[in-house]
C-alpha cells in the first residue's frame, strides 16, 4: 500500500438540554409548619428576598422566656453589685469580716456569669426566630418547589430550588465510546433545537466519573460562553465537536515486522523494487491497524502481506504491476 495522509476524525454529535450552572436547594434550618411560600415555579427572585416563612409562635415564646431570664439575671447582678459595694465600705472601716467581703465578691462574679449566659441564650433564641424566615442567597429563577403552605416540614427539606443566574450549562448523556474522546476544556459548539442560528460555544466543564446505573451513559456538563437569552432552562440543544485533523499515519497491523526486538515495516524502493526494513515508532496498535508516530512519510510504499517472509534487499513485485 502507499502511505496516505491521515484522515480527519469524524465529528461527534449528541443531544441534551440546558441547566443552570449553579443550582441550590433552599431549606429551613429548623422544622415547623410552613406559614407561607411567597414565590412559585418560574418566579424571579433577588438576593436577600424572602421566599418562605414558618409559623414562628413557638420560637417567639422561647425568645420571650430567655429574655425574661435575662431580666432576672440582670436584677440579681445589680443586687450583687450593691452588696459588694457595701461590704467594701464596711471592710475599709473594719466593721465586717474578710469572709463576708469575699462571699459578696464571689456572688458578684456568679451574677455576672449568669447575665453573660442569659445574654448568649437570648442571642441563640433570636437566631432561631430568624431561622423561621427563608431568604434567597443569590438572584435566580425558581425551578422547583418542595412544600405548600400549612404543611409541616422537617429541617433540611427542600422548599424552593433556585437556579442562579451566573451561567448556563449544556448537559449531555454520552455513551462510553464517545466519552473516551472527550477531555476537560475541549471546545463544543452548542445549537438550540428548532431555532436556526441560535448557537453558542462552550467548553467541557465536568465529565461524570461513573456511568448512570440505568442508561449506562456518562453525563457531561459544557459551560456556555455568553449564551443568548434564547437558551432558556430546559431547552433542547445539540452539541458537536469537530473531529481532529491530521493525527498519526495508519497502516494495517499485518505490515509490522519485528527484528531484534525492534518494530518496523518493509519499504519498497519504487525504482528497483527491492525492500528495506525501516524502524518505526508505533503510537498504538490493535489487531486491525497500527498508528505510526514516526518513521514513515507520505507516499512511501510498504508491504502489507507476507512481511515475515522477506529479507533485506529482496526483490518484489507490486500487485497490478507488469513483471520484469
Amino acid at each position: 500500500m502507499t502511505v496516505e495522509p491521515p484522515h480527519q476524525a469524524p465529528d461527534l454529535a449528541f443531544t441534551g438540554h440546558i441547566e443552570a450552572q449553579d443550582q441550590a436547594s433552599l431549606a429551613f434550618r429548623i422544622g415547623g409548619r410552613l406559614a407561607e411560600r411567597l414565590v412559585g415555579l418560574g418566579a424571579t427572585v433577588r438576593e436577600g428576598e424572602t421566599v418562605a416563612r414558618l409559623d414562628p409562635e413557638n420560637e417567639l415564646n422561647d425568645l420571650r422566656s430567655v429574655q425574661a431570664a435575662l431580666t432576672a439575671a440582670q436584677g440579681n447582678l445589680r443586687k450583687a453589685e450593691n452588696q459588694f459595694q457595701r461590704q467594701s465600705h464596711l471592710l475599709e472601716r473594719h466593721i465586717t469580716t474578710q469572709a463576708d467581703f469575699e462571699s459578696a465578691q464571689q456572688a458578684l462574679t456568679a451574677a455576672r456569669a449568669q447575665v453573660d449566659a442569659a445574654q448568649a441564650r437570648v442571642r441563640s433564641a433570636e437566631d432561631v426566630v430568624g431561622f423561621t424566615t427563608l431568604k434567597a442567597d443569590a438572584p435566580g429563577v425558581v425551578t422547583r418547589v418542595g412544600a405548600e403552605p400549612s404543611e409541616v416540614v422537617s429541617a433540611g427539606r427542600m422548599i424552593v430550588q433556585l437556579a442562579r443566574r451566573e451561567g448556563r450549562d449544556a448537559v449531555f448523556e454520552i455513551p462510553a465510546d464517545l466519552v473516551r474522546q472527550l477531555t476537560p476544556d475541549m471546545q463544543v459548539r452548542v445549537a438550540l433545537a428548532g431555532e436556526a442560528g441560535a448557537e453558542a460555544t462552550g467548553r467541557v466543564r465536568e465529565i461524570a466519573p461513573q456511568a448512570d446505573p440505568v442508561t449506562r451513559t456518562f453525563r457531561i456538563r459544557v459551560g456556555l460562553t455568553d449564551p443568548s437569552p434564547a437558551f432558556r432552562l430546559g431547552a433542547a440543544v445539540s452539541g458537536s465537536i469537530r473531529g481532529a485533523e491530521g493525527g498519526a499515519i495508519t497502516i494495517p497491523a499485518t505490515a509490522l515486522a519485528r527484528r531484534d526486538q525492534a518494530t518496523g515495516v518493509w519499504v519498497v524502493d519504487p525504482k528497483n523494487l527491492t525492500v528495506s526494513l525501516r524502524k518505526l515508532e508505533v503510537a498504538s496498535a490493535d489487531p486491525a491497524a497500527a498508528k505510526i508516530s514516526k518513521g514513515l512519510d507520505i507516499g512511501d510504499i510498504v508491504v502489507t502481506a507476507g512481511a515475515g517472509l522477506l529479507r533485506e534487499g529482496q526483490r518484489v513485485r507490486l500487485i497490478g504491476a507488469e513483471p520484469r
